[in-house]
């Protein structure tokens, strides 16, 4: 029973998918019949598949006009399809219930794409929810007990233990502990919390056990905010869909008042016959259906977006292909983004009596046991040629104490060393100040020498979320490329945000964002400049993702919910391949514009001459058909690099 009521789920998830695909099967197989001569089974499959096919539009269609007394483009397909097969039947010219299929077929796959993204939109709140534990341990009266997230109320206490999850935002009352909110707030370190500390939902605690207290509705949370905005960011209309969608109704009003002029005018203007009149009329539904404007855009965009895939750039569907070309600003994420979202040890400085391995891997001789980020980063960069420490004690958000050699060895902050060592040599002094102001953590590395020279500084190790080496080149390739604005935006602390920007090229920083913040950015970016992108990898970059005209996530770096929630990803996280997208989605709106003119020109054409009587019904399909097929072919270049 399991397999049917999945495939029943997948039939009704995917059915807009499925009826385009019958169609066009039930079309080609009707179009074959008809060219082997059996007749009897093409007048069997070619009706099939205007009901498959043209059932959503003729349903919509008749939706908008009965409930809004709105004429649009889905009912005009259906009149014009049903118009070219009373056409065929009627003049026994059978071919012309294939051209109307077709024109159902387009429909289809129209309405498919359409379904594809709503699922998509679906499926990234659904990855945003998953995100928090369903359950939290409270504890009631002593005893831990295991409680749905939406029983929790304000004044609970719950806890957490090592590696899970926080529940909901709360409060520190016990223990201390480092908490991994770079998918919440973009900070590239993981933060050190201890008590009145507030931690979010979503983020993941490290060594520590927590005991929080509940100071907000779970509704509340920071992560539920994030859901609903990109709720509201996905559901936005734009102006340029609402500029389409108005156009399509005009159109369609435009298309519908003509034919009907054309049944009823031409016998008493220019004396035609009733059956002239009505031949000439449905000839005009069939040379006056978009088919050739349809097939200037989605064949180039599918060529754009088949290009694209090729070179690691994933376009979720043809609209972002031609937006993403006409974008004016850019606002980057950094942590996962700018940076490689991965701590590392950037630098390391001695005194003059010690190599800089050797007082490394003095240092990772300590941190080999640690769990902390920065512990990981040193014994890393270390390799293996080290003696594992002794007598090890790490005192939680200040370093680390034991023995390597039979010598003691601290390796922590600056006020954890000093504790131990009052004066720090000149040397270094200088060399730490200024790796603290490009953004890094800096950790000292002080000897015991006992009698000799008592506790001594020995060398300093900076960590730092590195940079990535392409990010640079790709900022002045998009200023070349006349991107008007480049922005940052991150959660992180603005000085190691100015760091960064001032790496890479980018002048206008906003830092210590929390995600409603990001989207109140793009907000006002697009009031500026219109059409805005935003490049980013984690969780708290998702309502700006949704928000900005143009979604870009990290394909490697990137987390679920921002690859859902992105229009396109950079595969292999290669910054370089956005300004390639930039140029790729040039490109097709050129080749879609020039598709356009072409489409409309030759509509004008067999318009012109259905009115003139110079061409009959053949001639006309002739036309038509001739006028998609050469724009398609001229949509097929953009699969060329």
């Amino acid at each position: 029973m399991l397999y049917p009521q999945r495939f029943r789920e997948f039939t009704q998830e995917h059915s807009d998918t499925l009826a385009a695909l019958v169609c066009g099967m039930l079309l080609f197989l009707g179009w074959l019949a008809l060219h082997i001569g059996w007749l009897g089974w093409a007048l069997l499959l070619l009706p099939a598949a205007y009901v498959i096919g043209g059932y959503d539009s003729a349903r919509e269609g008749l939706t908008t006009l009965i409930q809004e007394k709105e004429l649009d483009v889905d009912l005009l397909m259906i009149v014009a399809a049903l118009g070219a097969a009373s056409l065929g039947l009627w003049g026994k010219e059978y071919y012309l219930i294939i051209d109307g299929a077709i024109l159902i077929l387009i429909f289809a796959i129209s309405g498919a794409l359409e379904g594809y993204a709503m699922r998509r939109t679906e499926k990234s709140i659904r990855g945003l929810m998953g995100l928090t534990p369903d359950t939290a341990r409270v504890l009631i009266k002593g005893e831990e007990e295991m409680l749905p997230i939406t029983q929790l109320k304000v004044g609970d206490e719950i806890i957490v233990k090592p590696g899970e999850l926080i529940p909901t935002d709360s409060l520190i009352v016990s223990g201390y502990s480092t908490l991994n909110q770079a998918a919440i707030t973009g900070e590239s370190l993981p933060i050190e919390k201890t008590v009145g500390d507030e931690v979010f939902a979503g983020t993941l605690n490290g060594f520590g056990a927590l005991q929080l207290e509940v100071h907000k509705p779970p509704a509340s949370s920071l992560i539920q905010r994030v859901i609903r905005l990109v709720e509201q960011a996905q559901t936005e209309v734009p102006p340029s869909q609402q500029f389409i969608e108005r156009f399509e109704r005009i159109y369609a009003r435009v298309i519908v008042v003509a034919g009907l002029l054309l049944v009823f005018l031409p016998p008493f203007i220019w004396g035609w016959s009733w059956d002239i009149t009505i031949y000439r009329a449905l000839t005009f539904l069939v040379v006056a259906s978009p088919c050739a404007l349809m097939a200037a855009i989605m064949p180039t965009l599918l060529s754009g977006i088949a290009n694209g895939a090729r070179q690691g750039i994933l376009f979720k569907n043809g609209a972002q292909l031609e937006k993403i070309g006409q974008i004016r600003a850019i606002a980057f994420d950094k942590t996962g983004t700018l940076t490689t979202g991965n701590v590392q040890v950037s630098q390391v400085i001695s005194t003059s009596e010690y190599a800089e391995a050797e007082v490394l891997k003095i240092a990772a001789a300590l941190e080999s046991g640690s769990e902390h980020p920065i512990g990981k980063a040193i014994v890393q960069a270390a390799g293996k040629d080290w003696v594992r420490g002794v007598d090890v004690q790490a005192i939680p958000g200040q370093g680390i104490i034991g023995y390597v050699n039979n010598q003691q060895v601290f390796v922590g902050n600056t006020a954890f060393v000093q504790q131990y060592v009052h004066q720090f040599p000149e040397e270094l002094q200088t060399s730490v100040k200024s790796l603290e102001n490009e953004g890094k953590t800096v950790v000292w590395v002080a000897k015991n020498l006992e009698a000799e020279r008592g506790i001594v500084v020995i060398g300093a190790i900076a960590i730092a979320d590195m940079i990535r080496t392409e990010a640079a080149a790709m900022i002045t390739r998009l200023r070349k490329l006349g991107v008007e604005q480049i922005v940052m935006i991150t959660g992180d602390n603005q000085r190691t945000a100015d760091c960064v920007a001032q790496t890479v090229g980018i002048d206008r920083v906003y830092a210590e964002l929390l995600p409603e913040d990001k989207l109140d950015v793009i907000r006002k970016l697009q009031e500026e400049y219109q059409t805005v992108a935003m490049v980013g990898d984690g969780i708290n970059d998702a309502p700006a993702l949704a928000q900005a005209s143009v979604g870009i996530a990290m394909g490697i770096a990137g987390s679920d919910v921002a690859l859902e929630t992105a229009d396109i990803v950079l595969m292999a996280d290669k910054l370089e391949k956005l300004a390639t997208a930039i140029e790729l989605g040039r490109r097709s709106h050129s080749v879609v514009k020039q598709n356009i003119v072409v489409a409309l020109g030759f509509i004008l054409l067999l318009l012109i001459g259905n009115f003139l009587g110079n061409i009959n019904l053949p001639i006309g399909v002739i036309g038509h058909e001739g006028s998609t097929v050469l724009v398609t072919l001229s949509g097929l270049r953009l699969l060329k690099n």
